[in-house]
């Protein structure tokens, strides 16, 4: 028998004390920030009196406000750690520290690779170099590789039986393989976890998650078994994951994007929420004892999304912390990846999945025990979608309301309006802006991204790129939302994950609503107050440039171009876990 550590839920310590000044003083800022921005809003509608239509554009300006207002505060936070903390990553989670890197693994830890409907030699080149890793470091006795199967097509399970059988045989007696097919999709990916566990979660300790498209690093699996070794608090910890080299221009934009944003703004947030952190659902690493023993999900009977919860990560994270276990991030980059969608006609499709899962935080807000943060977080998933519609309100009303007004001047103080604009952009990109200025003042990181020519150039390019696609989801979430209220919601289908090119004709037929919603309030204050438009664009000109935008960034040629002018690259050497798949970003960038 191997030598395990106790699972005792009863024998957990109790937590260090949380500084919670630091939560305090968060929202303090932005309480402060957003009733600045209220009182310069209502300052800019005053001239002409405050009416009803101003009171309107108001309130949805102020439902707007908390998603960038708490990005700012997450990415000034975040900077100031990355510039002045010793160790970034251990400042916010501070059992890094205690990791020295040879210490014994001795937990049974689960690899869960969940698929449904995937090319199954895709998966197993996956799988190939993440075996090899841990067989040569001679801990493949204490991991266990399970593949989650929720397949309904009948060619693609045949393809399944006959690859991951000659997986297992290639790596019997090295790399424990269970594959495992269910013949429904009940419950989704949480339904099929929820199978693995009632079979096989008390045989192990923890399970590390991934999806179809994720690749870790041995190196970071080890990392992660040997913190929760460590601290027997954690519930879960989850990885900073960023985007795999794509030869897809939407993607390789879109990761690069990401890739600037997320440390700083994740970094910020995990100062302040601590102990109650993000699950993502994947490249992550989970307790199973109080998994399996608080992390139920239930079948909701009522609300507009009813049936089996979509979005289980954040709502397995805040019952988890409610069961008294931490969640903590791991703020660390370049060992942990997914595979981003190649176009944005894809982009779109998982972000309104995402959104139809996210209303379903309403049923679970009012739950009894949930620590504030968690509130605060399932809360926040929910505007992150709501404040869409009203920005599009924000553009289809106050164009209305310029149209009406006797002059511009008489609808919004032109001096107080561009000071708004100004500062509404500097929240907007402020995650993004902050790891500019980490990179610029570090010699070593500004050559890993390419030179500060070229890393410059792609950040303005993701300036562009931004200011076009945020207006683009607002108005798809719109759109969605409106359906949802009419019982009309979206499945959990397959995802095309390979580059492919997008038809005319298909954009057209997906995105001809979003179109008009651009063109309407631009064909209206033309005929009108011309000179508002360049204000409007910049909402109204991602919607109105959707079909063309999805052609063109699914173009290879444009993949292909970005990668020989070294725009949009990361900073990281890809791993071994990488280069194994021959990824065609990765060949095309070799002298």
């Amino acid at each position: 028998m191997l030598e395990r550590p106790s699972r005792d839920e009863a024998a957990i310590a109790a937590p260090a004390p949380f500084p919670e000044w630091r939560r305090v003083l968060f929202f303090a800022c932005v309480t402060a920030t957003m009733v600045g921005f209220i009182w310069l809003a209502a300052f800019a509608l005053s001239p002409g009196g405050f009416g009803a239509l101003d009171l309107v554009l108001l309130v949805l300006f102020a439902v707007t406000l908390p998603w960038y207002v708490i990005g700012f505060w997450n990415a000034a936070i975040g900077l100031a750690i990355m510039r002045f903390a010793a160790d970034p990553v251990a400042t916010v989670t501070p059992v890094v520290r205690c990791v020295r890197g040879d210490e014994a693994i001795i937990a049974s830890t689960a690899i869960l690779l969940c698929i449904r409907n995937e090319p199954p030699d895709r998966v197993a080149g996956l799988l190939d170099p993440m075996m090899e890793g841990l067989a040569a470091r001679g801990v493949s006795e204490r991991f266990h590789l399970y593949i989650l199967s929720d397949t309904d097509d009948a060619a693609v399970a045949t393809a399944e039986d006959v690859c991951f059988a000659h997986l297992a045989q290639t790596w019997r007696g090295r790399v424990g393989l269970t594959y495992r097919r269910r013949t429904s999709n009940a419950g989704f990916k949480a339904g099929n976890v929820a199978e693995f566990c009632r079979r096989w979660g008390k045989d192990h300790d923890f399970a590390i998650m991934l999806d179809a498209d994720s690749v870790m690093t041995v190196e970071l699996m080890l990392k992660l078994v040997r913190i929760m070794q460590i601290d027997a608090r954690l519930g879960i910890l989850q990885t900073l994951v960023i985007g795999m080299p794509s030869a897809s221009a939407f993607a390789r934009i879109f990761q690069f994007g990401m890739r600037l944003g997320m440390r700083s703004y994740t970094i910020g947030s995990a100062w302040w929420q601590g102990d109650c952190g993000p699950y993502w659902g994947h490249n992550a690493i989970v307790r199973l004892a109080p998994f399996m023993a608080h992390c139920d999900l239930p079948v909701l009977q009522e609300g507009a999304v009813k049936g089996h919860v979509l979005s289980h990560d954040q709502i397995e994270a805040v019952l988890m912390r409610k069961a008294g276990y931490e969640v903590r991030v791991l703020a660390e980059e370049g060992s942990s990846f997914e595979q981003n969608p190649p176009t944005l006609v894809e982009f779109i499709r998982r972000d309104l999945r995402w959104c139809q899962g996210n209303m379903q935080y309403w049923h679970f807000l009012r739950a009894d025990g949930l620590r504030p943060v968690s509130r605060y977080q399932l809360a926040f998933a929910i505007v992150m979608f709501v404040g869409s519609p009203a920005w599009i309100g924000l553009l289809l009303i106050g164009a209305a309301a310029v149209a009406m007004a006797p002059s511009p001047a008489d609808f919004m103080r032109w001096d107080a309006g561009l000071a708004l604009l100004g500062l509404i952009l500097a929240m907007w990109f402020a995650p993004n802006i902050a790891t500019l200025i980490d990179v610029l003042s570090r010699p070593k990181l500004r050559r890993d991204f390419g030179g500060t020519i070229r890393f410059t150039a792609s950040f303005v390019l993701t300036i562009v790129f931004v200011v076009l696609i945020a207006p683009i989801m607002w108005a798809s979430h719109t759109l969605f939302l409106a359906r949802l209220l009419f019982g009309r919601t979206v499945g959990w289908g397959t995802q095309t994950r390979d580059d492919h090119q997008v038809p005319w004709s298909l954009a057209f037929a997906h995105f001809w609503p979003q179109t008009l919603i651009g063109l309407a309030p631009l064909v209206l204050l033309a005929l009108t107050v011309p000179a508002a438009i360049p204000y409007a664009l910049f909402i109204a000109a991602g919607p109105l440039l959707l079909i063309p935008l999805a052609v063109l960034t699914a173009i290879p040629a444009l993949g292909r171009a970005l990668i020989r002018l070294g725009l949009d690259r990361l900073p990281e050497a890809p791993p071994a876990e990488l280069r194994a798949l021959k990824l065609p970003a990765i060949t095309l960038s070799l002298p």
